[in-house]
């Protein structure tokens, strides 16, 4: 039987994209990772999907969460979750509610840091019975060597590994539908590789 990520079964969970710690990204072009955030807080507003953003010391080095998203889901930014430091979003109490109150079985993760910020809390999830996707590229790591080792970590604990214009893609169901046609506009405009 399939089991498909869908507007009606799925939350989306943005980890920690702090303008501080984007900066340590080294395995994708800071740019693409950026770009790619965003477009799932988009994706997520169009098919009024639950967004829980959070961060962690916005006060330190990491800095604050990167401004757009206050532009684009100004509600869901208000109501960030803002860690004190532990490191596993999934073991602040406070995160954990967020997801919990959605009531959404199917957990749609990205992660500033694959490495650090994606890996504990897809692995997590998992083990408590969620559904995870793991979106790889509006994460990125500061080593190719701890990139590779947190992917595998997620894929033995069962989380499945994409790409922001797979997850759209699944999540839109049919272009012709009217947000089919918006969700296709940001995979066009903003998820794609620019030419020239």
């Amino acid at each position: 039987m399939r089991d498909l990520f869908t507007a009606e079964n799925s939350a989306m969970l943005l980890i920690d994209h702090q303008v501080g710690t984007m900066q340590w990204i080294k395995t994708l072009p800071l740019e693409v990772v950026k770009r790619h955030t965003l477009a799932l807080a988009k994706t997520a507003q169009i098919l009024h999907i639950p967004l829980v953003l959070t961060s962690s010391q916005e006060e330190n080095v990491q800095g604050p969460l990167i401004p757009e998203l206050r532009e684009i889901v100004p509600d869901a930014f208000a109501a960030r979750i803002k860690r004190a430091g532990i490191v596993n979003a999934w073991d602040d109490p406070n995160f954990k509610q967020a997801v919990e109150a959605t009531q959404r079985t199917h957990l749609i993760m990205a992660g500033v840091t694959t490495d650090v910020c994606l890996v504990f809390p897809t692995i997590s999830a998992c083990l408590e019975g969620y559904k995870v996707q793991a979106v790889l590229d509006a994460s990125g790591s500061p080593f190719d060597l701890s990139e590779d080792m947190a992917r595998r970590r997620m894929e033995r604990a069962g989380v499945v590994l994409t790409a922001t214009n797979t997850l759209i893609a699944e999540l839109a169901q049919d272009w012709s539908r009217p947000e089919g046609g918006q969700l296709l506009q940001i995979l066009v405009q903003e998820v794609l590789p620019r030419m020239g």
